[in-house]
């Protein structure tokens, strides 16, 4: 049994429900927040010690992994705070928002022989299942394009929190807080970015950090991919299309879980479809999100084969912000990877 200790009842709230299914392998033995009241709000009958203080959880002997709920600018100095007191590590995005931090974060872990995992829930789900056993069955072949929309809804309720919308509180918009789930997606998917260019703007909301961002990327393999964002939609909704050589891959509208809903895979050869549709009704079933998520996370500590996301999978989302924010600000064309020499390596915050 791997036991947790949840920090920050907010976006912890999502966690905890994902725990409560997964019983036989974690269980959440603290849930800190300063707010009390909203700790008891997601309780729900468990057994968790309840408090405000973030140092109880990290002097607790009894606790395994610490999982940082908590707003962008605290993820770095309680991430190496856990490790430091030999806790391994789950870490809402961005796990850093600086490349020199991430360096920090990756030294630490392995100084103190832990592991820690960024969040990217976002790669579970049964159509990205059945999307990932085709690329293994070799019915896909390489890809050609990508598009990925990230339209979202996020008005002066949202932004309410102090925090939220400051470089100093929130660290980043839409491109970090927001559309970093499906560039992760993207990769994930069309492999390495060679370079990228990007514009970013605030159009929707009074706030510091961009609302609407248009990105253009070239992938190693050759593929030309873009990310459109914006934060004024009419409501959230996340769209990916993937045009392969053999076929074309494309989400429902689904913002928070893209693998959860149903993509068609349309066979670019009519006579395929029979063999797409035969190979796609022999895939394994697989968890969305969190659940997904934390089942390979489970595997990971307990020494099991595991598809889980990285400590390298977060280094590499920090850098491709950095990246975005450089080539938004100078126009320019950027290549990756990037130096350790880049102007934005110690941060992005102008």
């Amino acid at each position: 049994m791997i036991t947790v200790a949840i920090l920050g009842a907010g976006i912890g709230r999502e966690h905890l429900a994902a725990y409560r299914e997964l019983r036989g392998a974690f269980h959440v033995t603290r849930v800190i927040d300063q707010d009390l009241a909203r700790i008891e709000d997601i309780r729900e009958g468990d057994d968790f010690v309840a408090s405000a203080a973030i140092e109880d959880a990290l002097i607790d002997p009894d606790i395994d992994v610490i999982d940082v709920c908590l707003p962008p600018h605290l993820h770095v100095l309680i991430t190496l705070k856990a490790l430091e007191a030999g806790k391994h590590v789950i870490c809402e995005k961005p796990l850093a928002t600086s490349m020199a931090d991430a360096d920090a974060i990756k030294d630490a872990a392995e100084a103190a022989g832990k592991q820690v995992f960024p969040v990217f829930q976002y790669r579970w789900g049964p159509s990205l299942a059945k999307l990932r056993h085709m690329m293994a069955a070799d019915l896909t072949g390489q890809v050609q394009t990508a598009t990925v929309e990230t339209h979202w809804s996020r008005g002066s309720e949202y932004y309410a929190s102090e925090w939220r919308g400051t470089w100093a509180g929130e660290r980043g918009g839409a491109v970090l807080g927001h559309a970093i789930h499906n560039h992760d997606l993207l990769t994930h998917i069309a492999g390495e970015i060679a370079a990228l260019s990007a514009m970013t703007t605030t159009r929707v909301n009074d706030i510091e950090t961009e609302d609407c961002a248009a990105i253009s990327f070239e992938m190693r393999s050759g593929a030309l991919c873009s990310s459109n964002i914006t934060l004024g939609a009419a409501r959230d909704e996340t769209r990916l299309r993937f045009v392969f050589e053999h076929l074309t891959a494309t989400s429902d509208t689904e913002p928070y879980a893209p693998g959860a809903q149903a993509w068609t895979f349309t066979a670019r050869d009519p006579k395929q479809q029979v063999e797409i549709d035969a190979v796609l009704a022999q895939t394994p079933k697989e968890a969305v999100g969190f659940v997904g998520l934390f089942t390979e996370i489970g595997k990971a500590l307990n020494g099991k084969l595991n598809s889980v996301v990285t400590l390298k999978d977060g280094l590499a989302s920090v850098e491709l912000v950095t990246a975005i924010y450089h080539a938004a600000r100078t126009g320019t064309r950027v290549a990756l990877p990037l130096g350790l020499d880049h102007p934005l390596r110690k941060g992005w915050l102008p």
